[in-house]
């Protein structure tokens, strides 16, 4: 008998994750996690103990396409990878991959950011 999930009763939450270049996204897909600008680290960290499930879309800024989404399946911690170099990110965190592929943003124009002048999700 499976329990449920404490947090099954909440919100799920979903981020645009915007990506400098390709090779980071691959190695997330490869490797199973990501990292973030700490700025960006309370926001997600927040939304991972308060929803029910957090989904991450990726995108490589200037490409058209997201390249994928994923769930986020950890908060963020303090330890970093040597993956990304010293660009500026901040601590590593798990990610489940559920869809690997280049997807156009012409498929979601119909979806409206209200959180942003319900402006194209892309």
């Amino acid at each position: 008998c499976k329990s449920p999930s404490p947090r099954q009763n909440m919100p799920v939450r979903y981020f645009i994750m915007k990506s400098s270049n390709l090779q980071n996204i691959d190695i997330s897909q490869q490797k199973g996690i990501w990292s973030t600008t700490p700025s960006n680290e309370r926001k997600l960290n927040g939304a991972f103990w308060e929803s029910s499930t957090v989904y991450l879309i990726f995108s490589v800024q200037g490409s058209g396409c997201f390249q994928g989404f994923a769930r986020m399946g950890s908060a963020i911690g303090c330890e970093k990878s040597q993956d990304w170099g010293s660009a500026g990110f901040g601590g590593v965190f798990k990610v489940d991959w559920i869809r690997k592929e280049s997807i156009p943003f012409q498929f979601a124009h119909h979806l409206l950011n209200p959180w942003n002048d319900s402006k194209k999700v892309q």
